[in-house]
C-alpha cells in the first residue's frame, strides 16, 4: 500500500498560533479596557482629563499591536490549517476595528468643524448664563460669548441654526421649552419668566456643557433662542450645535 506524501507538521510548530491567538486575545481586552474605560474613569473622578487622555492613546496603541497580532495568528494558523485559531485572528481584527471607529470618527468629526465651543441661535445679543457663571467661571472657558471670530466660523459651520417661533402664549411656552429641556436628560438650574438655564453632561466623559434658553414675544408669537458651550475645551467637535438642533426640534414637535 503507497505511503501518503502528507507529513503532518510537528506538534511544536502547531503550538504557535493557539499561543498568537491567545495572547491577541488578551492584548485585546487589556486595549478595550483602557480605550472603554478612559472615560468612565474620569467621569468618576478617579483621573484628570490629561490622565484619560493618556489611557485612550495607550488603549489605542495596544489596540494596533493585538490588530497585528491577530493578523499575525490568522496568517500562522492558516499556514498549520488550524480552524480555531485563524477565526480567532479574525475575531480580533474585527474587534479592533470595532474599538477604532468611534475615536476615528471623533477625530474626522473635529477636522471637518471649526475649533469652536460656544454655539448660538441669536449670535449678536447671545442668551446670557447667570446662574451657571460662578460654574462657568471655576471652568477654562469663559462666561462671555467669544465675540465675531467664533460668530462667523459658526455661520460658516451650522448655517441651519436658527431660533424658533412657537404660537403659543409666553407661559405655555416656557412650560414646554422646560420639559423638553428635561427630556433632554439635561439638569436644570434656573427657571425664570423668560429665561431657562441647564447643564447637559455627556454620557463618555461626564464633560459639563452648559445651556441657555431665551424667549421673547414676537408678533408671530413667542421666539425661543439658545446657547449651548462646553465648559472646557477649544473644540466642541459639533457637540454643542447638534445638542439645539435636537432641542429645538424636539421642542417643535411638542408644541405641534
Amino acid at each position: 500500500m503507497a505511503m501518503s506524501s502528507y507529513e503532518p507538521r510537528s506538534p511544536r510548530g502547531r503550538r504557535w498560533p493557539r499561543r498568537l491567538a491567545w495572547l491577541s486575545v488578551l492584548v485585546t481586552i487589556a486595549a478595550a479596557l483602557l480605550i472603554g474605560g478612559a472615560g468612565p474613569a474620569h467621569r468618576l473622578g478617579l483621573v484628570d482629563l490629561g490622565a484619560a487622555f493618556g489611557l485612550l492613546r495607550q488603549g489605542a496603541y495596544l489596540a494596533l499591536g493585538a490588530a497585528a497580532l491577530g493578523l499575525a495568528t490568522l496568517l500562522a494558523a492558516s499556514l498549520c490549517r488550524r480552524l480555531k485559531p485563524a477565526l480567532t485572528g479574525g475575531l480580533v481584527l474585527i474587534a479592533v476595528a470595532a474599538m477604532m471607529i468611534v475615536p476615528w470618527q471623533l477625530q474626522q468629526r473635529a477636522r471637518q468643524v471649526p475649533a469652536i465651543h460656544d454655539i448660538t441661535t441669536d449670535m449678536r445679543d447671545p442668551p446670557a448664563f447667570v446662574a451657571l457663571a460662578p460654574a462657568r467661571n471655576a471652568a477654562p472657558n469663559a462666561v462671555a460669548y467669544p465675540g465675531e471670530a467664533s460668530a462667523r466660523q459658526q455661520r460658516q459651520a451650522y448655517p441651519d441654526l436658527r431660533p424658533i417661533i412657537l404660537d403659543l402664549p409666553l407661559a405655555e411656552a416656557m412650560d414646554a421649552a422646560e420639559e423638553t429641556a428635561r427630556d433632554q436628560g439635561w439638569e436644570v438650574i434656573r427657571v425664570g419668566d423668560t429665561t431657562l438655564e441647564a447643564t447637559a453632561t455627556t454620557r463618555w466623559f461626564g464633560f459639563k456643557d452648559d445651556v441657555a434658553i431665551r424667549l421673547n414675544e414676537v408678533e408671530d408669537g413667542v421666539r425661543v433662542d439658545v446657547r449651548s458651550a462646553s465648559r472646557i475645551g477649544r473644540s466642541d467637535i459639533g457637540t454643542n450645535a447638534a445638542r439645539i438642533r435636537a432641542y429645538l426640534e424636539a421642542l417643535g414637535k411638542s408644541t405641534e
